[in-house]
């Protein structure tokens, strides 16, 4: 491309992604105008492209680069921005996963990598941690008085992340390497346990924040190789076809040579974090010294009314859930039980308290890549991963790999547009607990 044409790129985006109400012309037009296009071919040194002539001098500007290219490249680009001089030790760069496919490769890349960039010049970037939703997660458990005291393990019976999606795999054959395990649970979900298991951060400095991002990720218990058949399921969807609706098969959608394991095409997309609160005790205002001698909190609560959860004459009724809904639709919503209005007793009900970010905020929130983004130009690195978070969570990552590639159980199948194979619902019943797929909606 020109500069022009990549400039109208630039334009058509801008008009696509961002509200008319935010349109500004003269803004739009100074902000196409310093887009750049220049061919290189980072594997030949002798194919780079006249990058120094679009590089500004001026020691003020920030100066970071942005790699969204396969992973066996960071390290010869980063070894050519240093050869070159456009290295700067204020200099960032941005890296995208995936960064290895197990803990040794990540460990390779990012030796690689560090040969010219310092840690706190490094920006592993997961757009899962730019939602506006995810970082309220550290608002809503350390500025509310009403979550912060019984935010740990003696009230919080279980956490269910939910991460649902209708689309399949498609023809991207990346995803049949990765898989969900890599692609989703390594990184996107071993983050969001993170935010919700970690104690509060000494400090609002980044690496306080993600010293104790580690050690949750340090802190959890392996699944050796007896126990994965017991405590994961690996799913694959099959298609439909019927008179009214035609769904492939993730076997269908690839070419011959890319068959193999993903977990798509469910019900609804959803991206769903749900804290049950509270263990379940058929008691309701029942004073302390009548709660039973199991109950975790008969012998240290010095409220002798505490209500628990509660039993109806139609069964019990689960323990107080906090939903926060990440996408679509995001928000909070604190399912809680109340009295029916009306004469004729205590009958009780289930209701929301609901929270809404679009009818709460009138004003636009940025996309999460928007957000990160701006980080990186701020130098702002507490969303970002550090390099001993990432190969924590490899090393819990890796012995389930292994299990599954050395197992001979099958995969189990599910119908598209379901909400995944029986024995996920299984694994969790098992304990006790129900996957509350109604709230996903």
């Amino acid at each position: 491309m020109s500069d022009a044409d990549f400039q109208k790129v630039a334009r058509t985006s801008v008009n696509e992604f961002v509200g008319k109400e935010y349109h500004d012309k003269a803004v739009i037009d100074r902000f196409v105008s310093i887009f750049s296009y220049i061919v290189n071919d980072v594997s030949n040194e002798a194919g780079w492209g006249d990058l120094k002539g679009a590089l500004r001098e001026d020691p003020k500007i920030v100066r970071a680069f942005y790699l969204a290219v396969a992973p066996n490249l960071f390290e010869p680009i980063a070894e050519y921005l240093a050869k070159k001089k456009f290295y700067r030790r204020d200099s960032r760069v941005v890296i995208e996963k995936p960064l290895g496919h197990d803990l040794e490769s990540s460990v390779e890349i990012n030796d690689g990598v560090a040969k010219i960039f310092r840690e706190d010049q490094v920006y592993r970037i997961d757009h899962y941690l730019g939602k506006e939703t995810v970082q309220n997660l550290l608002a809503l458990r350390f500025a509310n008085m009403l979550f912060e005291p019984i935010w740990n393990s003696a009230h919080i019976d279980h956490v269910q992340i939910t991460v649902a999606e209708t689309v399949g795999a498609g023809t991207r054959g990346y995803y049949d390497e990765s898989g969900a395990l890599r692609d989703m649970i390594q990184n996107h979900m071993l983050q969001l346990l993170c935010l919700v298991a970690m104690e509060p951060p000494a400090s609002d400095d980044a690496n306080a924040l993600r010293d104790e991002k580690l050690k949750v990720l340090r802190s959890l218990k392996p699944i050796a190789n007896g126990e994965v058949s017991k405590m994961t399921v690996r799913g694959q969807y099959r298609g439909i076809s019927s008179e009214t609706v035609s769904v492939n098969g993730y076997q269908d959608e690839l070419p011959d040579d890319k068959k193999g394991v993903a977990r798509k095409r469910l019900s609804r997309s959803k991206r769903r974090l749900k804290i049950g609160v509270g263990r379940a005790c058929p008691f309701i205002c029942a004073p302390a010294s009548a709660w039973p001698s199991g109950c975790p909190r008969s012998a240290s609560s010095s409220n002798p009314f505490l209500i628990r959860s509660l039993i109806t004459p139609k069964g019990r009724r689960d323990p107080i859930r906090l939903i926060i809904r990440l996408q679509p639709d995001e928000g909070v919503k604190l399912m809680m039980m109340i009295k029916d209005p009306g004469p004729g007793g205590m009958r009780l009900r289930e209701v929301p308290l609901n929270l809404s970010f679009a009818q709460t905020f009138a004003e636009r929130t940025p996309e999460a890549y928007e957000r990160l983004l701006l980080d990186v130009i701020r130098g702002n690195q507490t969303l970002f991963m550090r390099r001993d978070e990432l190969e924590a969570a490899w090393k819990w990552v890796d012995p389930i790999r292994e299990a599954w590639e050395a197992s001979s159980d099958p995969t189990q199948i599910y119908t598209a547009g379901t909400w995944g194979p029986t024995a996920s619902i299984a694994l969790i019943e098992r304990d006790g607990r129900t996957w509350h797929e109604d709230e996903l909606t």
